[in-house]
């Protein structure tokens, strides 16, 4: 997601995903040739550790994508997620590797484009009724903006890839409710962050179905583990900040890795 070094409280607001659409398993021998897209949640930023040539994307070793490609020992595998992506980068700078030789494709986006950082910033510091107003501008933002964006470029994944799979992975919810040391971040704030969320996983899911790619749902398998959890999936605000609300080790191999496999078999 977009760097937060300057943000108090780094990406992904509405952070979500929505139902996985139905489609057949294939076998993992199947995907030998795998593209890994997207913004931060795609390019592992939360798990503190990344590739030294990564620059400023902040590929993991632990991101979801990779995590997969190892287990399936693909034979070419392009990691071009990159952390701050928006559609437009996703669309300018990410599709070179991709080919009619490309068998599967995964992304995650959208976050960026609605404003997450803007949105857990005002959350965090502000008040209730300010968080209540800065989601409802992001779900706007979802609603009004985001579906052209995302028809735009998953238009252009499928002409530069037009054999492949494509699996579109949403975002957790960020949030958990009940007991939680972060001071003045109250369960309305929270659960008005994941009912953001939850509109934001609407929209990805139903342009992913439009345009014949199948949606992956992590909501369930983050439930129970977000932020102010006994058993923290996400980051909490973090140093660096751009670690906060992102996904940690655990989220990227117990949330993320295990839907993708059930897609993929």
């Amino acid at each position: 997601m977009r760097h937060l070094r300057h943000v108090v409280g780094a990406a992904a607001v509405v952070a979500t995903a929505s139902t996985m659409l139905a489609a057949p398993a294939f076998a993992a021998s199947a995907a030998e040739n795998y593209a890994a897209l997207g913004d931060s949640y795609a390019s592992g930023v939360g798990s503190r550790e990344y590739f030294d040539d990564s620059g400023d994307c902040l590929r993991s070793p632990k991101a979801y994508a990779q995590l997969w490609a190892d287990a399936n020992g693909v034979t070419d595998f392009n990691f071009a997620a990159c952390s701050g992506a928006v559609t437009d980068d996703v669309n300018a700078n990410q599709l070179d590797g991709l080919s009619a030789d490309t068998t599967l494709v995964t992304i995650s986006i959208g976050g960026n484009d609605v404003g997450f950082a803007s949105v857990i910033q005002d959350c965090l510091l502000g008040t209730d009724d300010k968080c209540d107003s800065a989601v409802g501008a992001g779900e706007e933002k979802a609603r009004n903006e985001l579906p052209a964006k995302l028809d735009t470029t998953y238009a252009n994944i499928r002409e530069a890839a037009p054999n492949a799979k494509v699996v579109v992975l949403g975002y957790p919810r960020l949030t958990s409710l009940g007991d939680c040391g972060i001071p003045f971040f109250s369960d309305a704030k929270r659960q008005r962050i994941n009912d953001g969320s939850d509109v934001l996983a609407g929209v990805i899911s139903e342009r992913a179905e439009a345009a014949g790619f199948t949606y992956a749902d992590t909501r369930d398998a983050f439930d129970g583990h977000g932020v102010c959890a006994g058993e923290e999936w996400i980051n909490g605000p973090s140093n660096p900040l751009v670690e906060s609300f992102h996904p940690n080790v655990d989220g990227y191999a117990k949330g993320y890795l295990p839907v993708l496999e059930s897609i993929t078999g």
